[in-house]
């Protein structure tokens, strides 16, 4: 199982973080040492001193899948869920700094919460709204329909590069509104108006 992530896949986050807006799809990958499930605690690391959150729509994998077509790629997931891309943005700056791969910055042990997933039925992943709040306060209020590119246009151009597995799971990026957290935090997910996560920083 691998899990794969969309970065700068929303304009208005684009703007907030000073990045120049790519041509096509940002991607990069977490090990799944990063993922954490059932509400578990996140353990700020020792390593860092700016970890941010950044919310985002998940996408499961339910069957194997290589250069799938637009048209086709609603047939390769069938569960969607929410999660947190946790970044070090300290470590994230140097390594930009210096040209460098970034993967200590995203993929570290605990950086990928996960919610559980649900049944995509009843969803247009087109025009979903998801939340995130930070100790009670509403930080990121988004909707899917501001993608830069749509769910089904991430897995075909996904699926050109890396074969989809099942229970692959796909980040599919982060909307404006990130922040730094600290040790005593508490962030709740909601999804649709749905609580699909609810944990604390230690």
């Amino acid at each position: 199982m691998k899990i794969i992530c969309i970065g700068r896949n929303y304009a208005d986050h684009i703007t907030e973080l000073g990045n120049e807006r790519p041509e096509t799809p940002v991607i990069f990958m977490k090990p799944d040492t990063a993922i954490l499930r059932n509400n578990d605690a996140f353990y700020y690391p020792d390593f860092s001193k700016d970890i941010h959150y950044e919310c985002e729509l998940l996408i499961r994998i339910n069957k194997e899948g290589k250069s799938v077509e637009p048209r086709f790629a609603h047939k390769y997931y069938d569960q969607i869920g929410l999660g947190i891309d946790f970044t070090a943005r300290d470590l994230q700056a140097k390594a930009k700094e210096n040209g460098l791969p970034w993967e200590m910055a995203k993929g570290f042990n605990g950086s990928a919460p996960t919610s559980p997933f649900i049944s995509k039925e009843g969803f247009d992943l087109t025009n979903t709204q998801f939340q995130l709040e930070l100790n009670g306060q509403v930080v990121q209020d988004a909707n899917t329909s501001l993608m830069l590119w749509p769910v089904d246009e991430l897995i075909a151009y996904v699926s050109k590069y890396f074969t989809l597995k099942k229970g692959d799971i796909l980040f599919t990026g982060t909307p404006k509104g990130v922040g730094p957290v600290k040790i005593g935090d508490r962030l709740v997910g909601k999804l649709a108006g749905r609580q699909m996560f609810d944990f604390e920083v230690r």
